[in-house]
């Protein structure tokens, strides 16, 4: 079936011209050829695309100016078949134009057709025009055309003239503006290739728009041929029928006798082959047997064998696979570190380049105890000193105050697309910051001084107050001087206080919106009175928001202290414990998505976890890779806790992973050791109040005094709590 459209046909409401075939501006009738052997005239359908036959024909009778661009029809006939080709075409235009336009048309080159005036066998030349041959616009002329080598090239239209029953070129007179004012317009007639039939259609009643039904191309879709007939009456009918056969019963055979003789010439003589006996022929058939037992064991043996190999280089291109896994994220983390080096911006950045530094003095410091004696010694201590405060020194310069307001707010599509996006506070924190670093940095020519501080002045400007005030004072105060010519030591405590002022400037939240988001204390005076805690390194009473939540009671110190102490004391890194606990977080959401003790845990629970439940390394095979190690469950059917887990190296993850009953794979010695640990973890953590409500009801084992949990040894200046 076809699928039926709707074509829109619009109907002109214009005049109708009136059209008269066969009639061009000298006669009413087409002329016919005057060749004796040429009864009937046919004449062929042309293509014609030139740009010449309608538009300009047209714009040319219309303005009546331009004579070379009017048309003409041009009767050619072909000789000696008597074909005529009628062509619209600009009594401007050459000969040999035209002879390339019938050469395009007739498919033969233009070098062999001859252009002969009618009546006369004078060849015309190609640089002469129609108009010089005497052709007036918007008349018409005749010419014969032939061939120079006619068996190779003859000439024959494209089209049979037998289908053609409307002439090629017709006059239509058309009214202008005035009623007896009429034009003639040559319009040339173009036949479509393919006749489209008409299924009917309908009119709009109120707009008088006809519409026309067109069909398409498009047969319905057949199902596929399955062999089998499937709507017939026949697979549905049982047809019985009933059939008797009488096998033969009596056989005779005709043997020489009396009075009848039958030849012997076919007969065969079969002479007794040996006689087998039953075991015999029982132990062929058990050789035979054998031997296609053995046939099909050979071939079963080669297709396990072939699958064992089949294995076997799977399991080398997996352990190929995680070795180059393993080798990959290696060096993403050195990378990561050395970037981090360089361009340091989190905290847990600067712990690391501050780690790296204690290392680098501790090793530069053996070096001198084991090469050096008495002064020498000391000098180069005290060197090394001075050099470890010009690295802290280069270190804090890096660290920038505002960039947290500074920065965008970015976060990370499902399709894993970083995203940023800036609002008018961030963009004024940003404006803010990059005036700070333009008014702290030493100037080098005055001329920058003073468009830096016109720039301070307009933009403190903006807020009328105390603080605003005495910073354009001394904005004024520093450019009266330095128009005095006064030296820039002189001016290094009045710049200084115009950066104290500034700064402060830039932490008020009513100047800096954004600032408010990152101020430890807050100035809403009515959530100072609740979730306020004691510090008790620096003894002040913060927001528990400054808290670490995986600190237990004893050790509450607020995270800048601990920070504080770590730079200045120890300098751990903890980005290692971080990125353990990202991956046991990774691994868990794909094994439960509803897993929460991982989520719970922070860096510093697993921080403890590893290096005082765990002693920073694996449990098989004493690894102490920190970026080696990892933390998967002990016990796979049970969900990952700190009493549920093992420290193990990422070789050894894998085996471990596939243990279904750990203690029927691993010894009894080693079974107890980890028991052991799971009970120090249980004990420590059920400390923490957000871990304790998810543990499990099981009962404790007492197994002696020595299972107490142990705070982590920290170098500070009270004695070290211990629980009894």
């Amino acid at each position: 079936m076809s699928e039926e459209n709707a074509q829109i046909v619009e109907q002109k409401e214009s005049q109708e011209p009136e059209i008269e075939e066969g009639e061009t501006m000298e006669g009413n009738t087409m002329e016919k050829p005057q060749s004796p052997e040429v009864e009937v005239v046919e004449e062929a359908e042309t293509q014609a695309n030139l740009p010449e036959v309608t538009e300009q024909t047209e714009e040319s009778q219309s303005s009546g100016d331009d004579v070379g661009t009017s048309t003409a029809t041009v009767k050619v006939v072909l000789v000696p078949e008597g074909h005529v080709m009628t062509v619209a075409f600009a009594i401007g235009l050459s000969i040999g134009e035209l002879k390339q336009h019938l050469a395009s048309e007739l498919r033969v080159p233009p070098e062999v057709l001859h252009i002969f005036l009618d009546g006369k066998w004078k060849v015309v030349e190609d640089q002469q025009a129609l108009m010089d041959l005497g052709v007036r616009p918007h008349g018409s002329t005749r010419m014969e055309m032939s061939s120079a080598d006619p068996h190779i090239y003859p000439l024959r239209p494209v089209r049979p003239p037998e289908h053609d029953n409307m002439p090629d070129v017709i006059t239509v007179r058309v009214q202008r503006g005035d009623e007896n004012d009429f034009q003639e317009v040559v319009v040339e007639i173009q036949r479509p290739p393919q006749r489209k039939p008409f299924l009917g259609g309908y009119k709009h009643r109120l707009t008088g728009t006809v519409y026309h039904h067109a069909g398409t191309q498009t047969h319905p879709q057949r199902r596929p041929d399955r062999g089998v007939e499937v709507f017939s009456r026949d697979t549905q009918t049982v047809e019985m029928r009933v059939q008797s056969q009488q096998c033969p019963a009596d056989v005779s055979t005709q043997m020489t006798g009396i009075g009848c003789y039958v030849s012997c010439t076919n007969d065969k003589l079969l002479t007794p082959g040996g006689y087998t006996t039953a075991t015999e022929y029982h132990e062929r058939r058990l050789k035979a047997v054998i031997r296609l037992q053995a046939a099909a064991r050979c071939w079963l043996a080669k297709q396990a064998v072939g699958r064992l190999r089949q294995d076997r280089d799977r399991r080398l291109a997996w352990l190929e696979a995680q070795e180059r896994r393993r080798k990959e994220e290696k060096d993403e983390q050195l990378r990561d570190r050395r970037r981090r080096w360089k361009d340091p911006q989190k905290r847990e950045d600067f712990n690391l380049l501050y780690h790296a530094l204690d290392k680098w003095r501790k090793e530069e410091e053996q070096l001198i105890n084991a090469t050096l004696r008495g002064a020498e010694r000391k000098a180069a201590l005290c060197s090394l000193l001075d050099q470890e405060l010009e690295y802290i020194q280069n270190i804090g310069h890096k660290q920038i105050i505002f960039n947290k307001s500074a920065a965008p707010y970015h976060w990370r599509t499902a399709k894993g697309k970083h995203i940023e996006m800036d609002t008018v506070n961030t963009i004024r924190a940003r404006e803010l910051r990059d005036l700070y670093n333009d008014i702290s940095t030493p100037p080098i020519k005055q001329s920058d001084r003073l468009q830096v501080l016109m720039t301070l002045k307009h933009t403190v400007k903006e807020h009328n107050c105390q603080l605003t005030r005495d910073l354009v004072d001394l904005v004024d105060r520093e450019v009266d001087l330095m128009t005095r010519c006064v030296k820039a030591s002189s001016l290094e405590g009045l710049r200084q206080r115009i950066n104290t002022l500034l700064l402060q400037y830039i932490k008020t939240p009513a100047f800096n919106p954004q600032v408010a988001k990152l101020l430890k204390v807050s100035q809403d005076v009515s959530q100072l009175k609740n979730n306020m805690l004691l510090c008790r390194s620096c003894h002040r009473y913060l927001p528990t928001s400054s808290f670490s939540p995986a600190l237990s009671s004893l050790e509450r110190r607020c995270r800048d202290c601990a920070h504080l102490d770590n730079i200045a004391r120890n300098r751990d890194d903890f980005s290692c414990y971080k990125h353990i606990l990202k991956r046991l977080r990774a691994d868990e959401q794909l094994i439960c998505k509803d897993a929460k003790i991982p989520f719970l845990m922070q860096v510093e629970d697993i921080r403890y976890l590893i290096e005082v439940i765990w002693s920073k390394q694996s449990a098989l095979l004493a690894c102490s890779d920190l970026y080696n190690l990892v933390l998967v469950r002990w016990d796979q059917l049970k969900d990952w806790s700190p009493w549920n887990c093992i420290l193990l190296a990422k070789e050894e993850t894998p085996a471990h992973s596939q243990l279904r009953d750990v203690y029927k794979a691993y010894e009894a010695e080693f079974v107890r050791r980890i028991e052991q640990r799971h009970m120090l973890a249980r004990q420590h953590f059920s400390q923490i109040p957000v871990i304790a409500a998810h543990m499990d009801p099981e009962p404790h084992v007492a197994l002696g005094n020595h299972l107490v949990s142990k705070p982590i040894a920290t170098a500070t200046g009270k004695h070290a709590r211990h629980t009894p």
